[in-house]
Formats: structure tokens, C-alpha cells, sequence
């Protein structure tokens, strides 16, 4: 069973900038599509970002698209999100998922059949 750990949330300023990381083990890594999810309080978890089993392609949500940047690892195991340009709306838990590559869509978070605990991220103005 593939495991998935975050790692890299905490609190910054507005305007700061953040990375989050995200280690998976158990399954080949290049079967999955990785994403990043949030969730603020009394909100539904949305979609933040996606990269496809190379890298070769990415999808960003449209808040964040211009300040985040995901990115992958395939050597390592791991995928990234480069957060700059944090905005307090930005505050919300992280999570990050995987799904295999020939199945399901790269925004439906119900898609997505690994997650990881979530790392919350703070954005104070």
C-alpha cells in the first residue's frame, strides 16, 4: 500500500513564501498522478495542483496559479510545492494524493485513492 507524508507547513507572513514536501513509498512512484488538495475550516477540500507520472505536465487551480509551483522527483520519491506570494485565503490544511495514472480526473479529489495525514499552512496579514 503507497504511503504518503507531508512535511514543510507552518506559519509565514503574508507575501512570504513556503515549500511543502511530500515523500511517498510502497508502490512505483511513476503509476501515479500526484496532487495537491486543501482544506480551509467549513470549506470543501479543493484542488490546488497536479503533476502528471513524468513531470511533463502540470495543472495549477486558478487562485494560486502564478505563485505556486508543483513539482516532482522521480529518483527521490517525493513531489514539491514551491508556495510564493501567500495570501491569508491561502491558510488552509495541505493535503497531498496520489491516483494512478490511467484513471480518474486530476481535479476530483474523490479521484484520488492515497492521501496523506495534511500539513497546515498559517498565512497571517
Amino acid at each position: 500500500q503507497m504511503q504518503l507524508v507531508e512535511s514543510g507547513g507552518g506559519l509565514v507572513q503574508a507575501a512570504g513564501s513556503l515549500t511543502l514536501s511530500c515523500a511517498a513509498s510502497g508502490l512505483p512512484f511513476t503509476n501515479y498522478v500526484m496532487g495537491w488538495f486543501r482544506q480551509a475550516p467549513g470549506k470543501e477540500r479543493e484542488f490546488v495542483a497536479a503533476i502528471s507520472w513524468n513531470g511533463g505536465t502540470t495543472y495549477t487551480a486558478d487562485p494560486v496559479k502564478g505563485r505556486f509551483t508543483m513539482s516532482r522527483d522521480n529518483g527521490k520519491n517525493t513531489v514539491n510545492l514551491q508556495m510564493n506570494s501567500l495570501k491569508p485565503e491561502d491558510t488552509a490544511v495541505y493535503y497531498c494524493a496520489a491516483r494512478v495514472y490511467w484513471r480518474g480526473s486530476y481535479y476530483t479529489p474523490s479521484d484520488y485513492t492515497v492521501w496523506g495525514q495534511g500539513t497546515q499552512v498559517t498565512v497571517s496579514s
